[in-house]
């Protein structure tokens, strides 16, 4: 019986792109959707073009879908004028699968001839700060970060983006790993407009953050109100207790 590749299971459809060097930056599902805001709003600003996208069989049966048009769940955009591919993802990547996508991945990257490889995620702490920590694939690349992120002294990514990285560096690509700092779980695009003023640094990009700050600053309102709201819920219905069996 005839073994099955990577390549039975990921398919990457796509437009030719006019980009011959671009700069590649990837973004998917993690702690605080830190990559996926970032990736969403660099699109925005940059009024990216739709290119093709990335499907599947570990992929979970769905569909996406914007304004009630059907959307592939992992999507390729490009910028042609300023170099850049962005790869976005709405749906996680499950562990037991990202070796394999991140293959196929790194291969078209080197296809299309990139010239850097972004890799964004978030990072969870209790500092209350918006850092950015950073990794990279090659020392002559943590030289050119290294005044702009935190270092990530030691640790590890996790999920698709440690794979990307990972796969770069057996490869010996150009990669590096930007983790923007969050308290939790929910949306951040705090954090996910510091991780931007990083990549202009790096890039000597000008992708301007002041509409995603403002969508933060809703963002925290709507989510503090949520929280609120379900705090008084809770003190309303909670049952008294007489006779407590602890404290």
């Amino acid at each position: 019986m005839a073994s099955e590749t990577a390549e039975q299971f990921v398919k990457i459809i796509n437009e030719p792109l006019k980009s011959k060097n671009p700069l590649v930056i990837e973004g998917f599902p993690g702690i605080g959707l830190v990559g996926n805001i970032t990736c969403q709003h660099i699109i925005e600003e940059l009024g990216m073009k739709y290119m093709g996208s990335i499907d599947s069989k570990y992929f979970p049966p769905l569909a996406v879908l914007f304004n009630g048009m059907v959307y592939m769940p992992v999507r390729i955009y490009e910028a042609p004028e300023k170099e850049i591919v962005v790869i976005i993802s709405d749906i996680p990547i499950h562990p037991t699968a990202s070796y394999d996508i991140s293959k196929i991945l790194i291969d078209w990257m080197q296809k299309i001839n990139a010239r850097n490889i972004v890799s964004i995620a978030g990072i969870a702490t209790t500092t209350g700060e918006r850092r950015v920590f950073g990794g990279a694939t090659s020392a002559e690349l943590l030289e050119k970060i290294k005044d702009k992120t935190e270092i990530f002294q030691v640790g590890t990514i996790s999920g698709i983006s440690g794979s990307i990285m990972t796969e770069c560096y057996l490869r010996g690509l150009p990669a590096i790993s930007l983790l923007g700092e969050t308290p939790g779980p929910n949306p951040d695009p705090r954090a996910a407009v510091q991780v931007i003023t990083v990549l202009n640094k790096i890039f000597d990009l000008s992708i301007d953050t002041e509409k995603l700050l403002g969508q933060a600053d809703q963002i925290e309102h709507e989510l503090s109100k949520l929280a609120e709201q379900v705090k008084t819920t809770e003190n309303s219905t909670q049952p008294r207790k007489e006779f407590p069996m602890y404290g």
